[in-house]
């Protein structure tokens, strides 16, 4: 008997052991430096002001962004689950043809969340375009001011990596170091 409550106590134990941290306390921290956890939590909605469509013009290009909010979602390297935005992206160049769209790409090949700023006033989103081998991927970084909850600024960091292709002349898809206002919709 001693032994079956015994097992049934280390079971229990297990199932409290299970730790729910927040959005902030794990933006302390750098990535595979995180403490340890099953769901990281977007448990005071800092995510929901990014969520929704937002438009915007940068040099006669238009972009329209989609952010939705998915909660509990299975990271791909570890067990630990994460309430994320997944972010879509049209691009429109001045003539009307579309440049870029992955608005019908499902979640898991759509830009993924990352996580937000240490300071909390930016989420960054993991953003990949057409070209890979030039280095066509990286980070946007998602900016709303609580003052202007219907402006946001979005802007694209690629990944320091190396070239692997022939890149003269090339243009990330999203333009590098430069800020997208957009208004939303």
């Amino acid at each position: 008997m001693k032994n079956i409550f015994f097992i049934i106590l280390s079971i229990f134990s297990i199932f409290l052991n299970a730790q729910t941290v927040t959005l902030e306390t794990m933006s302390q921290y750098s990535p595979g430096y995180y403490p340890n956890a099953d769901y990281v939590k977007d448990s005071n909605g800092l995510l929901n002001k990014y969520v929704g469509t937002w438009k915007g013009t940068l040099d006669g290009t238009t972009y329209e962004f989609n952010f939705i909010k998915k909660e509990n979602v299975a990271s791909e390297f570890t067990t630990t689950k994460w309430d994320i935005l997944i972010g879509r992206v049209k691009i429109i160049n001045s003539n009307g043809v579309i440049e870029f769209n992955n608005f019908n790409n499902v979640d898991n090949q759509a830009n993924l969340g990352y996580k937000l700023q240490k300071n909390l006033k930016m989420y960054l989103i993991y953003f990949s375009g057409e070209k890979l081998g030039c280095v066509d991927y990286g980070y946007l970084y998602l900016d709303v001011k609580s003052e202007t909850p219907n402006k946001m600024s979005i802007n694209f960091h690629p990944k320091n990596d190396i070239v692997t292709q022939d890149c003269s002349n090339f243009k990330t898809t999203i333009p590098t170091n430069k800020i997208i206002h957009l208004i939303k919709q």
